[in-house]
């Protein structure tokens, strides 16, 4: 290819002093910490949380599948480059990627939290070490920064503070302190989005369910994706995007296979059935036209998304490795792209791959390509 790919959605793992040597002073004694668990490996403790977050998963990316776990698995094996930034420039030239998008790991689960002041002391902290992180090589390495998403006006002020730490993006909760995210008590928040250029998140894992998992536990790996479309189905049918033609939305890590089907769905329940379903609801649009136009997707092996680019806007799909976790397609991400992408026209191959995270974010590819050029 003749043009850098960049990955949409890649993360850090969260280094021992991530939280507790960013957090402010009156945090410090509840601050996220990493602990020696004994025959379970190391694991990350959070205040207020039951359950332990176990290093297994966090950076098993080119493990067989045999050797992939939850425990046993201890930090200072994990892939170097998700918490040291020039160890992570050779991860990246070794799968053939030119930059990351990069979202957090435990601050994931972070998400879930129910006490907000806190995650608001945890996400800051993270906000301030990340930018650290990135500014080591910030061509490359592009962060989104956290909102705990507290009040609306709080979320304003966070999206000012992410701007200035020169962040690429604001990574959301699925669920706000607040209402919910089509109500209007959010516009001024969408606004300020839209006016600093920064494109808002939702990562799959970040929205909380109450609900049981149903039937054996791997079939909780095929429902992660839903809190994502309900949020989807929310700002569209809520009149979002109707208010703000300019608001972008990540949907992340959720796939995209579904999307055609999804969008087929809301518009038939749209025109069949939203008079007694949604009395009051007016759309000057098919819900599948906001979809198409306002939400990008990113997604990393899902070849059903490659195969169905042409039924829906390829200009909105964005490719990502997902380094370093268990689900990513590193260090074999070139082969799964070839294989994938062999279908579809050089255009839409290079959108997906590159132009169109590139131009959501305001990546510059000049010296992406100056470097690709000079390998």
């Amino acid at each position: 290819m003749d043009y850098p790919v960049i990955s949409a959605d890649s993360h850090i793992t969260e280094h021992p002093e991530t939280y507790r040597g960013f957090i402010d002073r009156k945090w410090a004694d509840k601050a996220p910490r990493m602990v020696d668990g004994g025959a379970r490996g190391d694991l990350f403790v959070i205040d207020g949380m039951n359950t332990p977050i176990a290093m297994g998963l966090v950076a098993a990316a080119g493990k067989p599948p045999e050797e992939i776990t939850t425990d046993g698995v201890r930090f200072a094996d994990l892939h170097r480059g998700g918490w040291d930034p020039d160890a992570r420039l050779a991860e990246q030239d070794r799968d053939g990627v030119a930059a990351e998008i990069i979202y957090p790991t435990v601050g994931m689960l972070l998400c879930n939290h129910r006490d907000f002041d806190y995650k608001k002391a945890c996400f800051d902290a993270y906000n301030r070490w990340i930018a650290n992180y990135c500014d080591a090589h910030p061509e490359r390495l592009l962060g989104c920064g956290q909102t705990a998403m507290r009040t609306p006006e709080e979320g304003i002020t966070d999206l000012h503070a992410i701007k200035a730490l020169g962040l690429r993006g604001v990574m959301m909760p699925g669920n706000p302190a607040v209402e919910d995210y089509d109500s209007r008590v959010y516009d001024p928040f969408w606004e300020t989005a839209i006016e600093l250029g920064l494109p808002v998140s939702f990562h799959i894992l970040t929205t909380r369910s109450d609900a049981p998992v149903r039937g054996p536990r791997i079939n909780s790996f095929l429902s992660i994706i839903r809190g994502n479309q309900d949020i989807m189905g929310t700002l569209i049918f809520g009149g979002v995007f109707e208010r703000y033609p300019a608001l972008r939305v990540v949907c992340v890590e959720a796939d995209a296979g579904w999307v055609p089907h999804y969008m087929y769905r809301m518009d038939h329940a749209y025109k069949r059935h939203r008079n007694w379903l949604a009395p009051g609801i007016e759309l000057s649009k098919l819900p599948s036209e906001y979809f198409s136009e306002h939400i990008y997707t990113t997604f990393q092996d899902d070849w059903v998304a490659f195969r169905m680019a042409d039924q829906m806007n390829w200009r909105r799909l964005m490719w990502a490795s997902d380094f370093p976790h268990s689900d990513s397609t590193w260090p074999w991400s070139q082969d799964v792209i070839a294989q994938q992408t062999a279908h579809l026209t050089p255009e839409q191959k290079r959108a997906i791959l590159c132009d169109n995270v590139a131009e959501l974010y305001g990546i510059d590819l000049a010296p992406l390509e100056a470097r690709r050029k000079a390998a």
